[in-house]
């Protein structure tokens, strides 16, 4: 479906799990060359880089705190020695801290930004520094419908993922004549831990809010970060692709 993605070297930020893991499996699926990052858990990324050697398929993951921006150069610049040019950059690495926004604490809403907003323009940074004399590239971020709407109680979430979409307008323009595309996917609820976490009475109203009366999946995600990594999403640029079961229309 994706063939021209084939060993296109593609670096995914927060791989080890839930929507990233399943980017990352799609991305193997299409036979690219695929880097991801993570942070905590070690031994869930080796077991990825381990499946999909067993298969044949080429695949590194790297331990990183995406908010600290000497790293991610330092990231960059690694990967490109060791594996070849980034073709594509997938900005998906987030975490939540949800409290109400009058009680929330400096560091609830500092960790947040710090590392779904701020780490995103670190690693889109260093990459895009990359491409602009390769004059090919794409970038896409990893936002939410919840940047795009009332979220109570998710001030510090929202705001970082509502960056997101304002940082990929901006940069679009910046380097769309270096033939650099950059958009965004903004997910509604999906099938992952973070929507796990939530109380079962909020999980059983999903259905009854979401237009599509389901849950989107982690593949429904996946395959849209595809399309805009690849060669049908050429023209394409500054967009935000919603994901959401008409959630948000």
């Amino acid at each position: 479906m994706f063939a021209d993605l084939k060993d296109r070297l593609v670096l995914v930020t927060g791989g080890s799990r839930g929507i990233g893991k399943g980017i990352v499996s799609h991305l193997l699926d299409a036979e690219c060359k695929v880097v991801f990052t993570y942070q905590n858990n070690g031994k869930a990324a080796e077991d990825i880089v381990d499946a999909a050697r067993h298969q044949g398929a080429q695949c590194w993951a790297y331990q990183a705190d995406v908010s600290d921006p000497d790293r991610s150069r330092t990231i960059v610049d690694n990967i490109e020695k060791d594996h070849g040019p980034i073709y594509g950059l997938v900005n998906n690495a987030g975490i939540n801290n949800d409290k109400s926004f009058l009680t929330m604490p400096q560091d609830l809403w500092t960790r947040v930004i710090d590392t779904n907003l701020n780490g995103a323009a670190y690693l889109s940074q260093a990459v895009m520094m990359k491409m602009l004399p390769r004059k090919q590239g794409k970038v896409v971020m990893m936002s939410s419908v919840s940047g795009m709407q009332a979220s109570p109680g998710q001030s510090n979430y929202s705001a970082s993922k509502a960056g997101l979409i304002g940082l990929t307008r901006t940069l679009s323009h910046e380097v769309a004549r270096y033939n650099i595309q950059v958009n965004a996917v903004a997910p509604g609820f999906i099938e992952t831990e973070m929507v796990a976490g939530m109380s079962e009475k909020m999980r059983s109203q999903i259905p009854r809010i979401v237009p599509a009366r389901r849950m989107g999946s982690v593949d429904d995600v996946a395959k849209s970060v595809l399309f805009l990594l690849s060669g049908a999403a050429d023209y394409i640029t500054g967009h935000t692709l919603v994901v959401d079961g008409g959630l948000s229309t």
